[in-house]
């Protein structure tokens, strides 16, 4: 995907016009114009230089994004709006000086008889002369709207702007070739429209202003992000600390921090412990305590102790520097509700030019004057407001993104922004994602006549292999026990499954139940021990030596501080939550219980999980949080992908968004967030054609006959507000809660009964009542083997899912829930 920074555009029809002069080229797949960013997109196989000539012969400019290396003289981002403003101020506010003299000696004196000096009080053809000399001088000082109004009709791709100048331009000649008439016949001085010509170009030049002020309130989140990034840092050279550019600093440097500095780079600590401010970048307040060893993040603060750090990431590498890469590319692209604008834009203006010329035949034929026709004419051109339909999602989105990222939650792009508010389904990874997964050794159980330094010797030496989180929890204990290693030949990793490989010519095998079967026979009081530890939520895992079993260890993971209430919040939305894990379903059981998911698929290997994510899809859209490498394949497929920031890069890179802070508790607010810039867009849109649908027939005089007239000054000052408005709507969303807890309805005792087979006695009663009344949610169970069914009293809702599942795990067949 390439990107084009584009030139000249004013509005939404010339953004369409790009748009398809780009997208008719031979190449070219993917075409995307942004008229809040002036930029432009392009996927395919066309080159930049065809690329680049096709946006010029449609009249407009190109350049290609970052071709032109950033200096010290280049402005910036904010620099330019500023300018933009200032221009736009200086030449409403000279516009305004000659307007209001022209509307006295066209208004004041004509109407009401305000005073003039004597050479001019009798002299009706030099107050003509004098309103034709101020009206043009309005107009040369707002040129640019008939300089590209009219370059853009002569390409035959009108724009906004060539409404404006054929408004202005039309009143200006009548009122010129009326004025010729003005010696003979003094009355004539009430017709002339010098006045209506000049407010036209004053008022839109406001309206202009007003939109260039907001929308640079629009770029603030991202103008605050890059002026975070600090210019300079102290390396240390050749045993000397030197003051360097950050563009000077490499991978490998090392840089120093002292307390109050900003840190330069992504790098990490390896001298000195602190606490870092990362607010900057996650949002957080509370310093991070962070010792040797512990990454730290460009334009995060120090706030006490010295440091220094090797520098592992720079320049565009920076976490700093791809939190802002993700927000320039959410607000530059172009979301999916965005289509239904860009079509009407395309054909907007040539259809209003249409309208203007139909309406002044229509009153010429119904035997109005030719200035009342002309006047209906003018008011269509100059009401009629392709930009606020071409501004309604770019600067939603900008301000979406910019909500996001202060947030810590960061969207990819705009396709995603929009997405994410219509999930329906969450699926969450267990390790890492809705635990800690930081797991830890709780339990180990030698089997009979087996040495237990002998078993986790064996243990450690095949688990020292794996990078598995599980693998990690068992290394760690074994060194904390200064437990030897051996070698270890032939090793095998079963993907969420086990492991295998050779320790002194004997074959060692660890991994869940049903990987060890095939290698030794497992023992019923193992297995009733094993069932105990995962109904506790711990992870049993067993090891065996050639074909004898040596035992169990169990490790537990506890879930995130947060999890349960994020997951709680999601349920309040409206949102099925789904916790997925190769983890056994006893084990998986007791965990979704601490966490209060609705549905638990266990046992699912990671390329099964993609799979998984196919069948939820049956139930709407869907998405996938994870952290892992084998988390990618599902957070591709699903409708939104959306990864843990402490998560691996391919994780990061698989997903449509991304959470900083590692925090569930984002993930409802970033689908709240999402939810709100959605509602912000069709607010907008539907605001933008509410106000041409009612705009145009009223200018076009269709309430003539009730006595509501619309003039072109009117019509000019009410366009000039309708982009503004648009803007300021967007920017309503930073007052967006996104923390805010959904309010859920209280919950009334209810009984369901569950239909089972395979009850045969009250032992059978005992193991189904025990397992649903471990359940949060379950007060009471009434099960009856003969009756073939269970009576459950629930104080909190349980899926039907959960259930069945309960029942299913002990051995039982769940025939339906009622």
């Amino acid at each position: 995907m390439k990107k084009f920074d584009i030139t000249g555009m004013s509005c939404a029809a010339c953004s369409a016009r790009v748009e398809k002069a780009v997208s008719s080229l031979d190449g070219v797949t993917v075409c995307s114009v942004n008229l809040l960013t002036n930029s432009m997109e392009v996927d395919g196989t066309a080159t930049e230089n065809e690329v680049i000539s096709a946006v010029i012969k449609a009249g407009y400019g190109a350049t290609l994004h970052g071709s032109q290396k950033q200096n010290t003289t280049e402005k910036s981002n904010k620099k330019k709006v500023n300018a933009e403003i200032s221009a736009l101020k200086n030449r409403f506010l000279v516009s305004l000086g000659f307007l209001i003299v022209l509307m006295y000696v066209a208004m004041g004196h004509n109407m009401w008889n305000f005073p003039l000096p004597s050479f001019l009080h009798e002299n009706p053809l030099a107050i003509a002369i004098l309103q034709l000399i101020l009206c043009i001088i309005v107009m040369v000082i707002n040129r640019k709207f008939f300089i590209s109004g009219f370059k853009s009709a002569i390409k035959l791709a009108p724009n906004m702007d060539t409404l404006v100048a054929l408004g202005s331009g039309a009143s200006f000649i009548y009122s010129v070739a009326l004025l010729f008439k003005v010696s003979s016949n003094h009355t004539l001085l009430h017709g002339l429209y010098f006045e209506s010509a000049a407010m036209i170009l004053v008022l839109i030049t406001l309206g202009k202003m007003l939109e260039a002020i907001a929308k640079g309130k629009t770029t603030d989140a991202l103008d605050k992000l890059t002026s975070l990034a600090p210019e300079s840092a102290t390396v240390i050279r050749d045993g000397k600390e030197i003051v360097l550019p950050i563009s000077k600093i490499r991978v490998g440097d090392i840089f120093t921090v002292r307390p109050g500095e900003s840190i330069a780079v992504d790098g990490i600590i390896i001298e000195g412990e602190s606490a870092i401010d990362e607010s900057a970048l996650t949002g957080e307040s509370i310093p991070v305590d962070k010792g040797v060893g512990a990454l730290v993040y460009s334009a995060t603060i120090n706030r006490s102790g010295f440091l220094k750090c090797r520098a592992t990431e720079v320049g565009e590498e920076t976490m700093l520097s791809r939190i802002i890469k993700m927000v320039e590319d959410a607000s530059s692209s172009k979301a999916p509700i965005a289509k239904i604008a860009d079509k009407v834009s395309g054909i907007f203006v040539p259809t209003v030019i249409g309208i203007s010329i139909v309406t002044f035949i229509i009153w010429s034929a119904l035997g109005k004057e030719l200035g009342f026709s002309l006047t209906r004419a003018i008011s269509v051109l100059v009401i009629s407001c392709p930009c606020a339909l071409g501004l309604a999602t770019p600067v939603s989105i900008m301000v979406g993104s910019g909500v996001g990222a202060k947030n810590g939650i960061l969207f990819k792009n705009a396709t995603s922004l929009e997405e994410a508010g219509k999930i329906k389904v969450v699926a969450l990874d267990k390790t890492g994602t809705i635990t800690v997964g930081a797991p830890k050794v709780t339990d180990i159980i030698s089997d009979d006549g087996v040495n237990e330094n002998e078993f986790l010797t064996l243990a450690y030496s095949l688990e020292k292999q794996s990078e598995h989180p599980l693998s990690r929890a068992i290394i760690e204990y074994s060194e904390e026990k200064s437990v030897v290693s051996l070698s270890v030949s032939d090793f095998k990793a079963v993907a969420g499954n086990g492991l295998e490989g050779k320790i002194n010519g004997a074959t060692v095998c660890g991994g869940n139940e049903m990987f060890i079967s095939q290698f030794a026979t497992l023992p019923d009081h193992l297995k009733i021990k094993a069932n105990a530890l995962a109904e506790n939520g711990k992870t049993p895992m067993y090891f065996s030596k050639n074909d004898t079993i040596l035992g169990i260890i169990a490790v537990a993971d506890t879930i995130k501080s947060d999890a349960k209430e994020a997951i709680a919040e999601l349920r309040a939305m409206g949102i099925k939550t789904v916790m997925l894990t190769g983890d056994n379903e006893r084990t998986a059981l007791a965990i979704s219980k601490q966490a209060g998911v609705d549905e638990v698929i266990a046992g699912v290997l990671p390329d099964g999980k993609e799979k998984v994510i196919g069948d939820l899809k049956k139930h709407g859209k869907v998405a996938m949080v994870g952290d892992g490498i084998n988390d990618a394949p599902a957070l591709t497929s699903a409708d939104t992908g959306i990864a843990i920031g402490s998560g691996t890069d391919i994780a990061i890179d698989s997903a449509n968004v991304v959470l900083i802070k590692s925090n569930l508790a984002d993930l409802p607010a970033a689908i709240k967030l999402s939810r709100a810039t959605l509602d912000n867009i069709k607010l907008s849109l539907f605001w933008a054609f509410f106000y041409n649908c009612l705009g145009i027939p009223l200018a076009a005089g269709v309430l003539i006959p009730l006595g509501i007239t619309l003039t072109p000054m009117m019509g000019a000052a009410a366009m000039s507000l309708s982009s503004f408005c648009v803007v300021t709507n967007a920017l309503r969303l930073n007052l967006v809660n996104i923390y805010k807890k959904h309010k859920t309805k209280e919950f009334k005792p209810m009984t369901k009964t569950i239909k089972i087979e395979g009850m045969m006695c009250p032992h059978c009663e005992a193991h189904v009542k025990k397992a649903l009344e471990a359940l949060e949610g379950v007060e009471n169970v009434v099960p009856s083997h003969t009756e073939k069914k269970a009576t459950l009293t629930l104080t909190s809702p349980v899926s039907d899912e959960t259930l069945k599942a309960t029942v299913e795990a002990q051995g039982y067949k769940v025939l339906g829930v009622e």
